[in-house]
């Protein structure tokens, strides 16, 4: 089972690479990661630990022991966290259709794009990053040891500083018609 969190996980960031190289086959740069603040590069290799130390706990790849181990291995938390990363990659998926030209991985000050309020952004301000918190709790109840825990409380750290950003760079940019949408939308769920 561990070998479909895997694949999810792949999924997952292949998802964003297409949907980045579509938007660019139409002239518009979505990855503007690290742009605005250079000390975003910081995730790329924190990123790629996480996605080794998975790798190696799978096809048991070179990694310490206390990495590897599980705090537990309950069977129907498995089969939920599995649920729970699919049910996130649809949402994802979902929001990438929705979010169209808009996407952009960073922030993109020179965007003319209108706000998007309809589909899952009417449900949640920040529906991707929803969707990545709720994938990376599932990942971690389908696996649960001190890399995937140490992982996800990153994750939400940071993606929760992302919104902070995006929040403070919106209201500027898009004024009134953001504050309104503020008071109708939560910024998660």
């Amino acid at each position: 089972m561990k070998l479909i969190l895997v694949f999810e996980f792949i999924a997952l960031i292949v998802m964003v690479l297409i949907r980045a190289a579509i938007l660019k086959r139409h002239g518009i740069r979505a990855m503007v990661f690290g742009v605005t603040n250079k000390s975003d590069y910081i995730l790329i290799p924190i990123i790629f630990t996480f996605f080794y130390s998975i790798t190696a706990s799978v096809f048991d790849l070179p990694l310490p022991i206390v990495l590897k181990e599980s705090f537990a291995e309950i069977e129907i938390l498995t089969i939920c966290g599995i649920i729970v990363c699919t049910i996130s990659l649809i949402w994802f998926g979902i929001t990438l259709k929705i979010f169209g030209k808009s996407f952009r991985v960073g922030i993109d000050k020179n965007t003319k794009d209108e706000l998007i309020t309809s589909g899952t952004f009417a449900l949640s301000r920040n529906p991707i990053y929803v969707g990545f918190i709720s994938f990376f709790i599932g990942f971690f109840l389908a696996y649960m040891n001190i890399v995937t825990l140490l992982f996800l409380v990153f994750m939400i750290t940071v993606m929760h500083r992302q919104i902070l950003r995006e929040e403070k760079f919106l209201k500027s940019h898009y004024k009134q018609e953001y504050n309104e949408y503020c008071s109708k939308t939560r910024r998660y769920i």
